[in-house]
């Protein structure tokens, strides 16, 4: 597949020859979040066909962006991860997210697929690093068929998909019903009240959830008229 550059010397359009080719930056986020085997990249990217996969995870690799690599027992099987110069596109792809949120989500539309596991990168952009000052926890998330967890220790947060090996509070519920409370901004107590959301484990580190995770608040764009 020959690769379309925009001939400029400018640190942005070169960055740009490089992700910015449609589905390079959702592979990146994939990526940012852990090595994932070519299944798990195929199964989050709905819509993108095995053959444009193949081509993009060879062009990240041929461009020193991502590496193949063998997991680790019990697993065993061959994976992707990003490179030193891959990890490093992680604020960009964070600011993009962050801008998203305010700028470009809105309601979902009818259509739009979801998958909870975006959450491991979305809990990163939601951080708000003050209100952790001090503290250490450690939160599951248990949201469909998908388990991740956020490791907090004063101030700095760590996502990643799988169990924690010691949570300190379990949330187990629905794709639906993680999407209102944790982007529409239903009340936790209340789907905890109605049976919606199960949680386990220490109620006082539960209870500072809504400080320490924040969705931006949503700013409207204005056509030209």
């Amino acid at each position: 597949m020959e690769q379309r550059t925009y001939n400029q010397y400018c640190a942005t359009a070169r960055t740009l020859d490089l992700v910015g080719e449609r589905w390079t930056l959702l592979l990146i986020r994939e990526l940012l979040t852990g090595p994932r085997r070519f299944g798990d990249l195929q199964s989050s990217l709905r819509g993108l066909g095995t053959g444009l996969l193949s081509a993009r995870l060879k062009h990240l690799e041929r461009e020193g962006l991502a590496r193949k690599i063998t997991l680790p027992p019990p697993a065993r099987t061959p994976a992707y991860a990003l490179t030193e110069a891959g990890e490093e596109l992680a604020p960009a792809v964070l600011a993009l997210a962050t801008w998203g949120m305010k700028w470009a989500m809105g309601e979902r539309r009818e259509g739009e697929a979801f998958q909870a596991g975006w959450a491991v990168l979305g809990l990163r952009t939601c951080f708000v690093a003050e209100a952790a000052a001090g503290l250490r926890v450690v939160y599951e998330f248990r949201v469909g068929d998908e388990v991740f967890y956020a490791d907090i220790d004063d101030g700095t947060i760590v996502t990643a998909h799988g169990p924690a090996q010691r949570p300190d509070v379990v949330i187990e519920t629905d794709d639906g019903t993680f999407l209102e409370v944790f982007t529409a901004g239903r009340d936790l107590a209340e789907a905890i009240k109605n049976g919606e959301v199960a949680v386990a484990g220490d109620r006082e580190a539960l209870g500072k959830l809504s400080a320490l995770f924040k969705w931006p608040e949503r700013g409207h764009r204005e056509p030209a008229s």
